[in-house]
């Protein structure tokens, strides 16, 4: 395996092996672990833009980050580019890297326009990475699909407004959303 520091933004990362956010497994102990055993950078649990905005205990409980795990990402999610933008703001105090959900393809996510359905509206996609980006003292980055089904691969298009508005890296996830978590690719 060939290991290397890598940069993003203004963040010195030892290593180029991230552990990826996962809904219900990338707590506190599962990310302090990951890093003891050699992780370069840890992801939080994806935090609803929405349950911060409203102060949800359950989403505030999700952001709890051990200084052990530094650096480390706190990824979010949603739709509304002003909440996000809010919300960007106030994660920038204590992440290192806030990173935006437009992958998620779970029904319960995508019914409020939100994770990879964001994918079939790209004029939203370039309003929500302005104000993430304008309103965060930390680098930004996305976690895209390549698209939502093979009719709308646009991964490339939305690479090229994240690049436009200052987001410093982009994860592609090499399925569209209709392949949800299948081998087919």
């Amino acid at each position: 395996m060939y290991l290397h520091k890598i940069k993003i933004g203004n963040v010195e990362i030892n290593n180029n092996i991230f552990l990826a956010p996962m809904a219900g497994i990338t707590d506190v102990p599962f990310r302090v672990l990951c890093k003891e055993q050699g992780a370069g950078l840890v992801y939080t649990e994806m935090v609803s833009s929405k349950g911060m905005f409203y102060n949800d205990k359950k989403t505030k409980k999700l952001l709890e980050i051990d200084n052990s795990e530094r650096p480390v990402a706190v990824q979010i999610f949603g739709s509304d580019p002003k909440i996000m933008g809010e919300i960007a703001k106030e994660v920038s105090n204590y992440a290192d890297i806030i990173d935006i959900n437009m992958g998620c393809p779970v029904p319960k996510v995508v019914k409020n326009n939100e994770g990879s359905r964001l994918l079939l509206d790209l004029p939203l996609i370039d309003e929500i990475t302005k104000e993430v980006v304008k309103n965060s003292k930390v680098p930004v980055t996305i976690k895209i699909r390549k698209g939502w089904d093979k009719e709308h691969i646009v991964a490339v298009e939305v690479a090229k407004i994240a690049e436009k508005n200052g987001v410093s890296a982009i994860t592609v996830h090499g399925r569209t959303r209709d392949e949800f978590f299948s081998r087919r690719c």
